[in-house]
């Protein structure tokens, strides 16, 4: 559990904690899956644009225009085919790693709407002050607005 919500005591009770430290985890998971999925988008299209200027360079500038010579070239080059592959599995990992994210941003989003909803029932009476303290804490330090439900 985070040091700072071990350090709020009796002012939120342990269930309370538990989800704020979900609602941490799943900011984490959600905050992984962008950086994955932005790296891999990046390096998908890096590595599409230099196959795409190879594979023009060795096929289309060598060969005349029949389309069976350049065919033919370009299944006699087992190099082209693989680099051809390796393309098409990065750019299918994206779609993968973009799904993850997607739903990885549904859960955190649930999850903080709900505690948003119930932040009435979670610091009743006294607790109610400290509660501006945790929602602070989490806007500044994980990014998580308890504010408003809006992304």
């Amino acid at each position: 559990m985070e040091q700072f919500l071990v350090d709020l005591g009796e002012h939120t009770d342990q269930t309370t904690k538990q989800m704020l430290q979900n609602l941490i985890d799943k900011r984490m998971k959600y905050n992984r899956y962008k950086y994955i999925h932005f790296l891999l988008l990046t390096t998908a299209f890096v590595f599409g644009f230099f196959v795409f200027t190879f594979f023009y360079k060795i096929s289309i500038q060598t060969s005349s225009s029949n389309m069976l010579d350049m065919f033919s070239l370009f299944v006699r080059k087992n190099h082209l085919l693989t680099l051809f592959f390796i393309a098409f599995a990065l750019f299918g990992s994206v779609k993968v790693i973009f799904e993850k994210k997607e739903k990885s941003e549904k859960e955190y989003h649930a999850l903080r709407c709900e505690i948003i909803e119930k932040s009435k029932n979670l610091w009743k009476g006294d607790k109610w002050i400290q509660r501006h303290m945790v929602f602070e804490q989490m806007k500044k330090k994980y990014d998580i607005n308890l504010y408003h439900e809006s992304k």
